[in-house]
């Protein structure tokens, strides 16, 4: 049983970070090169729909590893799954701290009423983005670690 929930948690976490890894690196890039407000428009209809489901895909992911780390706490890899637990507590800490807030206010723009500095805003997301991948990505790593 603690096989398979250490296989369900690193699919899990795998399969979001490979969304995650899609919109910093082919979407975003995608959409910038849009003409004129298409690129907008799409960072804001990808707001709102990735802001529904990420928050519970990441919370989940969350909640799949600590239930692993403490049905495995005296088996082998314990401290890499707590140690993936902790990376995704940081993503969440971040995403609530630094991302949500630009992607509230992202969703509701529209070209007539997006604010002079929206450039420099979703880029500012895209920034802490790529950060927020990073810690996914060596979650993840551990994760499939620990399943060895």
């Amino acid at each position: 049983m603690l096989n398979a929930l250490g296989v369900v948690t690193t699919v899990v976490v795998g399969l979001m970070v490979g969304v995650e890894f899609c919109v910093a690196f082919i979407m975003s890039r995608i959409l910038n090169a849009l003409p004129e407000d298409s690129g907008q428009l799409g960072h804001a209809h990808g707001g709102r729909m990735l802001g529904r489901l990420m928050p519970f895909w990441y919370i989940g992911s969350l909640v799949l590893s600590a239930i692993w780390a403490v049905a495995g706490w005296d088996h082998h890899g314990a401290r890499l799954v707590v140690a993936a637990a902790g990376l995704l507590i940081v993503s969440v800490v971040m995403s609530i701290l630094l991302l949500v807030p630009i992607n509230n206010r992202n969703r509701t723009w529209t070209p007539e009423n997006r604010p002079a500095d929206w450039k420099e805003q979703l880029n500012r997301w895209e920034r802490y983005h790529y950060l927020r991948v990073a810690v996914i990505i060596a979650a993840f790593a551990l994760l499939a670690s620990a399943l060895v």
